[in-house]
């Protein structure tokens, strides 16, 4: 019989490689393997909605078992992969081992969680999959306050769709200005004033000490000496690549799963995809990279051998309160933002030591010149 092809992780990645599969005629069996329920939604759309007034199942757009019969493959639900045999080319659940012709890692990402202490500290939420997001929005019923952890996009988008469904936040961390790893500071003032006057408050640089249980919830002494007291806390400081699987098989890790051009990892026959990728040493937990990740890698696994070319993919930040489309320069990248604008909209262009634009953000009433400034991107890779 035909080795089956296997996929760990049915998000947006691991379903998108098994539907890129099937629409080019793969006729290998196939076999997904999630720890969660299986079912098919976006996750960057749980930073959203709360304001739409979405629960975790308006969310979801198909069950494991629909997802099954529309790719001719079998979907294993609540499972955990307990080792792979990048030799053997087996992957082992239990007692069982299941052979494999090619393995795709599409295993995403988790919170990082901060070092927290207190009687409340086991009580800070996080929000990842669905079932964060089901348990996170019964906790807002009956609850005013909500402190979030973290100013950076998760953060943001988050604290914004607090404020749409009437909730007092307060934004903490060390940040000097919210999202500062993607915007230069008078975008991320620009924003931080929007969501302000919309009722946000903010303190940054600064961090949170210790979580206490109170009568009315919890309260956290910060260090800069303010009190910030609620009835519900969110951790947003970001996600980490999920790499233990990969790293107990030997296969090579660095913040992320390593893979080459055409998302091969270090093992033969294994590729890494989505959020748990590091590909060029880059780490991109985006949609749009995704997207062609997955075109990518079934169209190698299907018998044509091919890189993923990345375009110019611009960030959409869902701070509706204030909107922002980011390109942002690589991390490291030498040269320096010129920024114009005011509180109503700001346009910044980030300019290499050569004085080719390898970045860009517009915010507020700034985004509708989007377009036009990918066209005055310097070409990818030149």
């Amino acid at each position: 019989m035909m080795k089956p092809i296997v996929i760990l992780g049915t998000g947006l990645a691991g379903y998108g490689v098994a539907k890129e599969l099937r629409k080019k005629g793969a006729s290998a069996p196939l076999i997904l393997i999630t720890q969660d329920d299986g079912r098919f939604y976006s996750k960057p759309m749980l930073s959203g909605a709360l304001g739409k007034g979405q629960d975790a199942d308006a969310l979801a757009s198909a069950s494991a078992e629909k997802m099954a019969q529309d790719l001719d493959a079998e979907v294993r639900v609540h499972t955990s992969v307990d080792a792979i045999d990048t030799a053997a080319a087996e992957i082992t659940i239990g007692a069982e081992r299941i052979a494999y012709a090619s393995l795709v890692l599409a295993v995403g990402s988790s919170p990082i969680r901060p070092p927290m202490q207190g009687s409340g500290a086991e009580d800070v939420l996080s929000v990842n999959n669905l079932g964060d997001y089901a348990r996170f929005r019964a906790a807002l019923e009956g609850t005013k306050r909500v402190a979030v952890i973290g100013p950076g996009l998760i953060g943001c988008e988050f604290a914004n769709d607090l404020l749409q469904i009437q909730r007092d936040v307060t934004l903490i961390g060390p940040d000097k200005w919210p999202i500062s790893a993607l915007l230069p500071e008078q975008a991320g003032r620009a924003l931080q004033q929007s969501m302000a006057q919309a009722g946000a408050q903010w303190e940054l640089e600064t961090f949170n000490g210790d979580i206490e249980k109170t009568a009315d919830g919890y309260r956290t002494e910060l260090k800069n000496g303010h009190v910030v007291e609620a009835d519900l806390i969110l951790s947003a400081v970001g996600v980490r690549a999920n790499i233990g699987l990969a790293k107990e098989a030997g296969v090579t890790v660095n913040r992320g799963i390593v893979t080459d051009a055409q998302m091969q990892t270090s093992a033969p026959n294994v590729y890494a995809i989505g959020d748990c990728a590091e590909a060029h040493g880059r780490n991109l937990p985006f949609v749009a990279p995704l997207l062609l990740q997955t075109k990518a890698v079934a169209a190698t696994l299907t018998g044509t051998p091919t890189e993923v070319a990345y375009p110019h993919m611009p960030v959409i930040i869902k701070t509706t309160l204030h909107p922002i489309v980011t390109l942002p320069p690589a991390p490291g990248a030498a040269g320096a933002w010129q920024v114009e604008g005011d509180a109503e909209g700001v346009l910044g262009r980030f300019h290499n030591e050569a004085g080719e634009m390898i970045g860009f953000c517009v915010t507020g009433n700034q985004t509708a010149q989007k377009s036009a400034l990918v066209k005055q991107m310097a070409p990818v890779g030149g």
